[in-house]
């Protein structure tokens, strides 16, 4: 359950508790097939969308959904969040669905959670244990489960108090996906050696990293980075960009591992393009700290590519979400272009209206998933970055040296040429590194 002021949403009252799932986990490989949810009673748009999105990470994690609660009440239940009477209303809903797991869409206290799960039938997680659940899930090389594993310890260590039997057993369901290897115990000792050893072992990651940035750095070669709130189409984009064919999906955090793809601008200058993991709203402070390593990629790069859904009713919100996130990296001041993707959702209005509102020198707007305005948005990295500039040269160029005339054709662009004798004369723009590497070749 979310409680959200007054001022935030825009609410009657000056406060509010939000959004209670039961939740069903299906056996189903191919997905379940989701039950309807009843019409959820809003205040605002962005209370409505806020609810959907709850819905949808549930979904993430392999819920069936079988009903949605909603409570609006001064201020939360220091003991339980909700109240005894909510309390109430929840054990009935359980026992009507069958339900085992109930999903709160709020971060509840280590005595929140052990006075729910002994009043209530069922698991009972929170947003937070529901987020890093469906990382786990998601995580597919060894540093991203290392990281994702670490952010689990750190998650559980303060809410070891009669949690200790779930923590050391690997599960099927919503929020029994514990770190599992080690059969961790509730000994407090045991666990801090476990993250000791997972940090050390994310260094030896962010240290690898390190060798190889550094490698990548010797040549100039820019590291453009795409940011944005998870489901954005950051992975449709990265394709539609790059043609890598890296996993796309409607369902959050789809990514969690960094993808690096060199791509070639229409200047001929090489960048390398990263995709990240997606932000969201409360994302847990434990991920951010956890996936440092994989965030030192944005962290490190010269342009950010913020992608934002152009299609959602909580776009100006997610923006906000993605800034808190980016802050806390130090790297709000780095140079950004706003990528308005999705833009084949709208109607002729509706993007004349995205227009008028955000439009600058550092917006795009494109459909990764048709490619409309991919070139566009090509030609404006091209022209943000400033790392090896792009100059304009003249070259005498002997026929006999057939291996650098291809060598200027594929790495540069060729503004005029004529032929006199057994010399190419070219007019080319193209990046300093290249045309430093064929200085003898340059007309006087």
């Amino acid at each position: 359950m979310e409680f959200t002021s007054h001022s935030r949403q825009k609410l009657t009252t000056s406060a509010m508790l939000a959004r209670t799932a039961a939740a069903l986990r299906s056996g189903d490989e191919d997905g379940p097939a989701f039950d309807d949810i009843p019409a959820v009673p809003a205040a605002s748009l962005d209370f409505e969308a806020g609810v959907e999105e709850f819905q949808e990470l549930a979904r993430s994690a392999g819920a069936r959904i079988m009903e949605t609660m909603i409570q609006r009440r001064a201020k939360p239940d220091p003991a339980t969040l909700i109240g005894m009477g909510k309390i109430e209303e929840i054990k009935a809903a359980i026992a009507t669905h069958n339900a085992w797991v109930v999903i709160f869409d709020q971060d509840l206290s280590p005595s929140q959670l052990r006075l729910l799960d002994d009043h209530l039938d069922a698991r009972v997680i929170d947003r937070t244990q529901l987020i890093l659940d469906i990382f786990a899930s998601h995580a597919r090389t060894k540093e991203g489960q290392l990281q994702v594993e670490l952010a689990q310890l750190e998650y559980q260590m303060p809410r070891l108090v009669k949690r200790g039997k779930t923590m050391s057993q690997l599960g099927g369901g919503i929020g029994t996906r514990g770190p599992g290897e080690t059969k961790l115990e509730t000994d407090r000792r045991r666990i801090s050696q476990r993250i000791d050893h997972l940090n050390a072992q994310i260094d030896k990651v962010r240290l690898i990293r390190r060798q190889q940035r550094q490698r990548r750095e010797s040549a100039p070669v820019a590291t453009v980075a795409l940011v944005g709130y998870t489901n954005a189409g950051k992975s449709t984009l990265f394709n539609a960009l790059t043609k890598a064919g890296v996993l796309e999906s409607s369902r959050m955090f789809a990514t969690l591992d960094p993808k690096l793809h060199q791509l070639r601008l229409p200047s001929r200058r090489k960048i390398l393009l990263s995709d990240t993991v997606g932000f969201i709203r409360n994302l847990p402070h434990t991920l951010v700290t956890s996936f440092r390593a994989t965030l030192e990629e944005v962290e490190r790069a010269e342009l950010l590519l913020h992608v934002r859904d152009a299609s959602s009713p909580m776009m100006d919100a997610q923006k906000s979400e993605v800034e808190k996130v980016l802050a806390e990296l130090d790297v709000s001041k780095r140079p950004t272009i706003e990528v308005f993707n999705k833009v084949d959702l709208l109607s002729s209005t509706q993007r004349a209206a995205l227009v008028h509102h955000a439009a600058n020198a550092d917006t795009a707007y494109v459909s990764g998933l048709t490619g409309e305005n991919v070139h566009a948005l090509l030609d404006r990295i091209d022209a943000a970055l400033t790392n090896d500039p792009i100059e304009r040269a003249s070259l005498r160029i002997p026929q006999s040296e057939g291996a650098v005339l291809a060598a200027v054709k594929a790495n540069a662009v060729v503004v005029e040429s004529r032929f006199e004798g057994n010399l190419t004369h070219l007019t080319v723009r193209a990046p300093a590194s290249f045309l430093g590497r064929y200085r003898r070749f340059l007309e006087k």
